[in-house]
């Protein structure tokens, strides 16, 4: 990783380190921070021929040799400083709320709508909504691409910024297209490398953020960073990690909640951890206290399913989503312990 001595390279200085990197079949994918850019050697970097006539460059100050399945990610990379703003949240210093439904119902798009004031009203910084839902049952529903102006229609009334699943190629564009600020990489897709790459590709160059979720399949923790680092490595660091919940399930609740795992990521990479309680437990009566075990544990944020009537839900909402009143006290309380258990910057005062 390579970190030059002003903010950013000249096309002049990229050009020149670039022919020098082609020749050991190596490349440089541009990392734009919102005060550096930092510059990725793509390939094997071991090469001390090649290294050494990078660092004699009189414009690099240095380069940085991480040792790690994810050089981007890893907390002792440059980018452990990267920070960027959701709406008026900025990640890893404040707590970041997600809430809306599960899926939205394009036969009855009002519920949307009023789930989105009612969560804004609730205190929430985002709005999820499903667009287009991956299904164990082929004959289940699947989503509609019409309800994505549903989705767009509820960020323009609140001004909240929305996020929602993307599955293919097709449904990158369509979103991206539209407006929505954060793409989701859902459970079932974590470890679909394919689209890793469509997704980081897609985003290169643009603030939109993606929310991974974690692999459905037991990916271990090296995995989930590692499925991070195929979206970053395209230029884009935007990238907050998921916790839902993993098989096999414990009794009495639709995953295993895994929000215990938030120090042992933080321990490995600077990314934020957004926990999902909602999916970790199944059932809108033990969200609660998931979000907040979530919060003690150090989560950055919390993604929760909401519904102004969860009966008249589809998907996963019927079950699993809260109502705007338990949302709000949720969000009172975890805002107050986020205060608590959040880490506080070291006292210079003698």
């Amino acid at each position: 990783m390579i970190l030059p001595k002003n903010n950013r390279l000249t096309p002049g200085q990229l050009n020149e380190i670039t022919a020098i990197v082609t020749e050991f079949n190596c490349k440089i994918q541009p990392i734009v921070g919102a005060v550096r850019t930092i510059y990725a050697i793509v390939g094997d970097e071991r090469d001390e021929l090649m290294i050494n006539r990078i660092e004699g460059l009189e414009y690099v100050d240095r380069i940085d040799r991480i040792q790690s399945p994810f050089k981007l990610m890893d907390r002792r990379s440059d980018l452990a400083h990267h920070r960027w703003q959701i709406g008026n949240v900025t990640l890893g210093e404040e707590l970041l709320v997600i809430a809306g439904q599960c899926t939205i119902d394009p036969k009855n798009p009002q519920y949307f709508l009023e789930t989105a004031l009612a969560v804004k009203e609730a205190g929430a910084n985002l709005i999820r909504g499903g667009v287009w839902k991956p299904r164990t049952n082929p004959y289940s529903f699947q989503g509609d691409a019409g309800s994505l102006e549903i989705l767009m229609d509820a960020s323009r009334r609140t001004g909240l910024p929305v996020v929602t699943e993307v599955m293919e190629s097709e449904h990158i564009n369509l979103a991206l297209d539209a407006g929505v600020q954060v793409l989701q990489i859902g459970a079932r897709n974590a470890l679909n490398y394919s689209l890793l790459r469509q997704v980081g590709r897609a985003i290169a160059g643009r603030t939109t953020a993606v929310l991974l979720k974690r692999s459905i399949h037991n990916g271990t923790l090296n995995e989930f960073i590692s499925a991070a680092e195929y979206i970053a490595a395209f230029g884009n660091p935007n990238v907050i990690l998921c916790p839902r919940g993993t098989q096999p399930t414990l009794d009495g609740y639709r995953n295993h909640p895994d929000e215990s795992m938030t120090p042992l990521l933080k321990e490995k990479t600077w990314a934020p951890v957004v926990v999902d309680p909602s999916h970790s437990v199944g059932k809108a009566v033990y969200v609660p206290a998931a979000a907040l075990a979530a919060v003690a544990y150090g989560a950055d944020g919390l993604c929760i399913e909401a519904h102004v009537s969860p009966s008249h839900g589809i998907g996963d909402d019927p079950k699993q989503a809260v109502t705007p009143t338990v949302l709000t006290e949720m969000i009172v309380r975890a805002r107050a312990l986020h205060k608590i258990v959040r880490p506080q910057p070291v006292s210079t005062r003698s």
